[in-house]
């Protein structure tokens, strides 16, 4: 296996090959470490992959020990710009006001509530969900539904102590503190009240790790003889549960990366039989809501930057157009209230919110002060509201938080997220820039970076990009990105295709047979950053996680010279093997994302074509810090440890290649808001050691 001699930073481990290939489409694929992939797996028990990924993290240990003074000073730094007893904006729901807070030296967060009648003395704030306390003796803990009974009773809540995604739903009387006896394991999806507070929808996720289903728990009923009320047959469609704004109906939703279908349930009867809203058809995505009876969808059956329609509940599949498609406005949500109803989505890539009768549909838009932002709904739980919570960042200003007063039109600020050690924004600057692609097309870039930033190319710089599911890059704030800008980096988000920043076409243009758009427009946004002087060729620190990982493996075989340091998380290098397998719990559902290389020999031959672990080779690689989680359900532990082992083999350069795997987390990393940050601080210390700067 590896040799048992302490490992230093120049005794890399070394895993060993075995001879593994297979062959399709007449296509012959060699894969020496197909060992790593544990056959029990979700167990892994084999002693020669935990040897190596032991010795991996020990070497990670040992590389990374020199630093350890950067990285508890960064740590410090990024802990300092938190507010450790931080709370939520309270917010009103029916008959109470509902808030989270932090305590100082608390990881997670505590839940409360108090009557809208309460004394303002806060003898009557009642502690609801206690998180430090359920985490209590968990290496891991992430707190997934939770959902109070519209009686105001009862609170659904669904928790993950190990990383594996497969959470336990827990029912609490809030009037006694009790829990209810009933356990429900193995639920991946949201906690739906009907509306008499006596049932509860969920779903559970199946053994590959997949939600086919909704079932009914009735209060006091062994969970046993819960009722399936929705099942899929289609093993690449995933079932969500939830509530339309009214909370009348129930929506059952399925589907996969393209095609959608929804069914409606009485809130007050959920065992009547369902409402089919409209047959799924191959491509067409549609969500669903109601007001007064009328169905309000949002679809892309016309246009991929979706239309928004409606029908009636006796004839929900005949659809009558309320707003048309916009080839540069990207509708990308809907919301609606008893009153009026909101639509957000963005203009040529900026974020837009709008307000609109339902007579009319003439648009409101709410207006934001900055030419670079992030704005969206927050929480707004009320169907009948005369003002909007709203959330609103950029690259240079805080989280904050408004209410916006329908009668004026007025944007209260209620909160604005502080900083203890202090923040001056006036120290920084932040440009959206335009940069073609070598096909010509124009790349949106947001930046921000300290304002004595030198333009001769002396400068380094963070580029971040991700490119994968239709997900845009928000361009919003960071605390931690400080300790880069301050040690004078600029930090640059490529809106690459393959996200949906500039709409649903975006999204399409970097999917499927046009994947390779993704990597190049990344490559090109570097070079067009290094033409514009805020860097240079080598100075550049990139980062990506999961398919963002994907990005930074395919970007450092075909550019490795660009890049002076590469942080790839959770990193899906192993795209053709883990497509290949239709046994793997996402793999069915992410054809239409990758395409089916199973059946398709041109899917296949695309894959392999720019698979960062098949096409790692003999040449060298920039300086690379890779992170996996063992319980990983989501990229599986194998693929950046088989990544790392073959990039030991054939890279030709001694630069400094390290591997951390979590033993005890999953596709998040750690939990907990001090231990995810100093992950973060490990991250930024590699950066800055990796490009020399002293600190």
């Amino acid at each position: 296996m590896t040799a048992s001699a302490p490992l230093s930073p120049k005794d890399p481990p070394k895993a060993e090959t075995r001879a593994h290939s297979f062959t399709r489409h007449g296509i012959t694929v060699e894969d020496p470490y197909a060992w790593l992939r544990d056959p029990g797996y979700p167990e892994v028990k084999d002693q020669a992959v935990l040897s190596y990924l032991e010795e991996e993290n020990a070497f990670f240990e040992a590389a990374m020990q020199p630093r350890k003074a950067l990285t508890d000073r960064l740590f410090e730094e990024m802990k300092g710009r938190i507010k450790e007893d931080d709370s939520s904006v309270p917010q009103k729901d029916g008959d109470y006001i509902y808030w989270r807070a932090f305590e100082i030296g608390a990881q997670y967060r505590k839940w409360y509530r108090r009557p809208v009648t309460a004394k303002a003395d806060g003898s009557d704030d009642q502690l609801i969900l206690d998180e430090p306390a359920l985490a209590q003796g968990h290496d891991y803990f992430r707190l997934g539904a939770m959902s109070v009974s519209p009686d105001g009773r009862y609170l659904a809540y669904a928790i993950d102590d190990n990383g594996s995604e497969r959470f336990e739903a827990r029912i609490k009387d809030l009037t006694t503190g009790e829990l209810l006896p009933e356990i429900i394991p193995d639920t991946l999806s949201s906690l739906v009240w009907t509306s008499d507070s006596k049932g509860l929808l969920y779903g559970i996720a199946n053994d590959q790790w997949r939600t086919d289903n909704a079932r009914l728990h009735w209060l006091g009923q062994p969970v046993e003889s819960d009722i399936e009320l929705f099942h899929e047959d289609d093993e690449g469609f995933r079932v969500s549960v939830g509530l339309t704004s009214s909370e009348k109906w129930i929506v059952i939703a399925t589907g996969d990366h393209v095609t959608t279908e929804a069914w409606l349930l009485p809130a007050d009867n959920p065992t009547a039989k369902p409402l089919l809203v409209a047959p799924r058809q191959p491509g067409r995505e549609y969500e669903v809501d109601e007001h007064e009876g009328t169905l309000y969808i949002r679809t892309n059956d016309t246009h991929p930057n979706f239309r928004l329609v409606k029908s009636t509940l006796a004839a929900p599949d005949e659809w009558e157009e309320v707003i048309a498609p916009d080839t540069h406005f990207y509708l990308t949500d809907f919301t609606l209230f008893k009153g009026f109803y909101v639509t957000e989505g963005r203009q040529d890539g900026l974020d837009q919110i709008e307000l609109r009768d339902y007579a009319s549909h003439e648009p409101k838009r709410i207006p934001f002060p900055e030419a670079s932002y992030s704005a969206s709904l927050d929480d707004n739980p009320e169907y009948d509201v005369t003002k909007l919570r709203i959330g609103y960042e950029s690259m240079v200003t805080p989280d904050t938080i408004y209410d916006y007063h329908l009668a004026t039109g007025e944007l209260e600020v209620l909160k604005m997220q502080e900083i203890p050690s202090g923040y001056d924004a006036t120290r920084y600057a932040t440009e959206r820039l335009m940069i073609p692609a070598r096909d010509g097309t124009q790349i949106p870039v947001s930046i921000v970076y300290p304002r004595d930033l030198p333009r001769d190319g002396s400068a380094l710089l963070n580029l971040y990009g991700y490119g994968a599911y239709g997900i845009a890059m928000e361009p919003g704030f960071s605390t931690s990105r400080l300790s880069l800008l301050d040690r004078g980096f600029a930090f640059a988000l490529a809106h690459i295709r393959g996200g949906d920043d500039l709409g649903q076409q975006w999204y399409l243009d970097g999917k499927l047979d046009k994947r390779t758009n993704t990597f190049t427009d990344f490559v090109d946004v570097a070079k067009g950053l290094i033409d514009l002087g805020y860097t240079s060729k080598g100075r550049i620190s990139i980062s990506g996680g999961s398919a963002g990982g994907e990005l930074m493996g395919a970007v450092i075989n075909s550019d490795p010279d660009l890049w002076g340091a590469v942080v790839a998380h959770v990193p899906f290098v192993d795209v053709l093997n883990t497509m290949l397998d239709e046994t793997l719990p996402l793999t069915p559902g992410e054809w239409p994302e990758w395409g089916n290389p199973c059946l398709d020999k041109a899917a296949f031959e695309t894959i392999l074509s720019y698979d960062p672990y098949s096409n790692v080779s003999a040449q060298a690689y920039p300086p690379l810090m890779v992170t996996a989680g063992l319980n990983d359900p989501r990229v599986t532990y194998w693929e950046p440890a088989k990544w790392v082992a073959r990039l030991r083999a054939n890279k030709t350069d001694g630069n400094m290649l390290i591997l951390k795997t979590n033993m005890g987390a999953g596709h998040g990393g750690k939990s907990g808001r001090f231990e995810s940050l100093r992950e973060t601080a490990e991250e930024f210390a590699f950066i800055l050691w990796q490009l020399g700067v002293a600190d």
